[in-house]
């Protein structure tokens, strides 16, 4: 596909390294899309495979028509689709078609982020990959290179490098997104929250949401449930500043001040063990410290909570009493994406403990224990060990209760060299502009390094600031690890290739596997195809190969997940019970016990900012998603009418919101509404992209992440908060 050539194009390839003839192709553009082959006319192809629009990975079938990718829809078979996709899911048919797709690999030929590039073929990138990566290892060891990824690629990137000596290895889902829940519900019982959430909202009687935005965030299965929920009239409580989809459904709303969350928490727990509303016989059998911790929260009134959080104290009552009625089922959700003020993990480890209280911990319509199904690894070289201690601390040295890498400390090792240089980054579909706070420290942190590689299907901010760009292909197009599920029954599903890339795209596993062989750690990927690996594994579980390629998803044996079913109920924690005072954070400095603090207050004339998801696009992945962009080209923010009024700012005006630090994002429409509180704003994060190259994206919108420059770091495990920066309303 031919296009103008520009000075504004993202790549401006130059003459001398493509030669006249190419001065003017557009390598980030997509030709005709990509096809399955030689096909019948009006012929309809399906294929099964899983979803990975989100990380929920919903079975799904595509539907190839005249050899051309037409429609993916759910796989009924499958239990997190349940035949059904979000719009997401039925977007994806988009992300092959995407215009803005990368489509060669590329290398840097001008300074770094000035975005000068010249495609070269796969051999000469992957060669400039492994030398560069031998050379760091030869100066500083094999630990100065780290591993940033997301996606479900990722785990082949993640084998390669740690059978080649790294150990730096981490992805923004953990601390910016669910690490503090996680880490929050091991500490109270022993087991994180893990994905899906085994909340059993299919049976539950009483469903309260703490800023968990069901509807807009499209988790697909408990979307489902969730709907099916209030058609059985379930009552529902939301604690949120804002009126959401969620809220509409409730039969309480607590529009909490900002930053609260966690003294209404403890007032609630308050109000359950000083009215006797809590599960006894679960806390004498399976309770730890409980007398302590009943004295640590006696303080903790509805009074006192009402004044911290703006709501009256009836109204906390009357929730708390509406779901402790319908104990054990009712499900206070773990949520996602809770790394809000950086007391996270302790205001988690509270919703946590209202749950003890309820007992509804591994119980029917509460929380179940989720189970999987065995199918056994293929054999492989075992990893070196090293010497070394991680470089982000999430080995104890920083953050004691971090069980995964933490992205923003790789980061901070970057900028200070300790405990050692980390010279070389490795992104594999995770666009760090936008997934980090304090977009400053990422670019300052990437002048640092001497390698920089981006594997992503489209160009987003990271690929513009790389040395070596390496196009991925999309889920549509390839074969991945199989994918082995926990939920009420495990199950295993198999990805497969619908249709064939459009260009030059490779798989993850195929380039993993090439960068193997040219590290010197090949024998770490000992297969010549996905697929011959994937039938060895299936086949020694003693599964039906082509049954698994015909349905797409295979189901296990059921085990008890509730009580209810039998369940034992276990907990792995130092007491072996739920631990309501936690000894193991006293020993560490923390609170055995979660204890609020007031959050800071707004600078004149600013107002907190809150973020959130849209149920049509995935983070910051899909905005140049042909189908997804229709449906939402880009955010508004929304604010509430007096606050407006006082700015002289009207329903529809173009705003620009500028934080306490002078950031000041793209122009983005004002939404006026009663559905939220006048000391607050929102918008839904993800846009005001800056990359060029993504053309239908770029500058459509306003970047919560770029206003996300002052940030607080959890202690106890790592996670950076997202709702702790301040911005004005000016008219534009």
């Amino acid at each position: 596909m031919v296009s103008r050539f520009t000075r504004r194009r993202f790549l401006q390839i130059t003459g001398s390294a493509l030669g006249a003839s190419a001065a003017g192709t557009a390598v980030w553009s997509l030709g005709a899309a990509g096809t399955a082959g030689a096909a019948t006319p009006g012929e309809v192809k399906t294929i099964p495979t899983f979803c990975e629009m989100c990380f929920w990975r919903c079975g799904g079938i595509a539907h190839v028509r005249d050899g051309r990718l037409w429609k993916f829809e759910g796989n009924p078979l499958d239990p997190q689709s349940r035949g059904r996709l979000c719009p997401r899911g039925t977007g994806a048919v988009g992300a092959h078609h995407d215009p803005d797709r990368l489509r060669q690999p590329l290398l840097r030929v001008g300074e770094r982020g000035k975005e000068q590039w010249k495609p070269v073929s796969w051999d000469e990138a992957l060669a400039f990959v492994a030398e560069r990566m031998n050379r760091i290892k030869a100066e500083h060891g094999p630990e100065s290179v780290a591993l940033l990824n997301h996606g479900f690629g990722q785990r082949f990137f993640q084998h390669v490098l740690k059978s080649w000596g790294a150990v730096n290895i981490a992805g923004a889902s953990y601390a910016q997104c669910r690490g503090a829940r996680d880490a929050g519900f091991a500490l109270t019982f022993g087991n994180g929250v893990g994905s899906p959430e085994p909340t059993d909202i299919r049976h539950t009687r009483c469903l309260v949401l703490i800023g968990s935005h069901l509807g807009e965030n499209m988790h697909n299965s408990q979307v489902q449930e969730f709907a099916e929920a209030v058609g059985r009239g379930v009552p529902v409580i939301v604690v949120d500043p804002r009126y959401s989809v969620a809220a509409s459904k409730a039969k309480y709303w607590l529009p909490v001040k900002p930053g609260t969350d966690l003294a209404l928490l403890l007032a609630w727990a308050n109000l359950l063990v000083t009215e006797g509303r809590y599960d006894r016989e679960f806390v004498a059998a399976h309770g730890h410290g409980f007398d302590k911790f009943v004295q640590a929260i006696r303080h903790a009134t509805p009074e006192w909570a009402a004044a911290q959080c703006d709501v009256s104290a009836d109204l906390i009552r009357a929730a708390a009493r509406e779901f402790a009625a319908h104990r054990p089922a009712t499900i206070v959700h773990p949520g996602r994406r809770v790394n809000w003020y950086g007391d996270d993990t302790q205001r988690s480890r509270a919703v946590a403990l209202l749950n003890a209280l309820l007992g509804s911990y591994g119980r029917a319509g509460g929380l179940y224990i989720a189970q999987s199904m065995k199918v056994p690894p293929v054999a492989l070289p075992p990893y070196p060990k090293s010497t070394r201690p991680r470089a982000d601390g999430s080995d104890g040295a920083e953050f004691p209760f971090a069980d995964e890498g933490i992205t923003t400390s790789i980061r901070k090792a970057t900028l200070t060299g300790q405990p050692y240089p980390v010279k070389g980054w490795f992104v594999y579909s995770s666009n760090l502009m936008q997934a980090l706070p304090d977009e400053r420290e990422t670019i300052e942190a990437i002048q640092k390094l001497d390698l920089l590689v981006v594997c992503d299907t489209v160009p987003g901010e990271m690929a513009g600031w790389a040395d070596v760009v390496l196009p991925d292909t999309t889920f549509l197009e390839r074969h991945d690890e199989l994918l082995v599920g926990y939920g009420r029954t495990g199950w295993a599903a198999l990805r497969q290739p619908v249709v064939a890339p459009p260009h030059d795209q490779k798989p993850a596993w195929w380039i993993a596997k090439q960068l193997a062989g040219k590290l010197g750690v090949a024998a770490c990927m000992p297969f010549d195809d996905l697929e011959s690996y994937l039938r060895q594994r299936v086949t020694a579980a003693g599964l039906d190969w082509e049954r698994l390629k015909k349905d797409g998803v295979v189901m296990g044996q059921h085990q008890p997940v509730t009580v209810e079913e039998g369940l034992q109920l276990s907990f792995d924690t130092p007491s072996g019970k739920v631990e309501f005072w936690s000894d193991q954070l006293a020993a560490k400095g923390f609170d055995a016990v979660p204890k609020y603090t007031p959050p800071a207050p707004a600078p004149a004339g600013h107002f907190r900012l809150i973020t959130g998801r849209s149920p049509v696009h995935t983070f910051s992945r899909t905005q140049t998603n042909p189908l997804l962009h229709d449906l939402m080209p880009d955010n508004d923010v929304w604010v509430h009418p007096d606050t407006a009024a006082g700015l002289g700012l009207a329903h529809r005006d173009w705003v620009t919101l500028t934080n306490q630090d002078g950031i000041t994002s793209n122009r983005v429409r004002l939404r006026v509404t009663q559905r939220i509180r006048p000391d607050t704003l929102y918008t839904v994060y993800g846009f005001g992209h800056k990359a060029p190259a993504l053309k239908r994206a770029h500058g459509r919108g306003a970047s919560a992440a770029a206003l996300n420059t002052r940030y607080a770091t959890d202690p106890i495990m790592g996670a950076t908060s997202i709702h702790t920066n301040f911005v004005k309303l000016n008219k534009a």
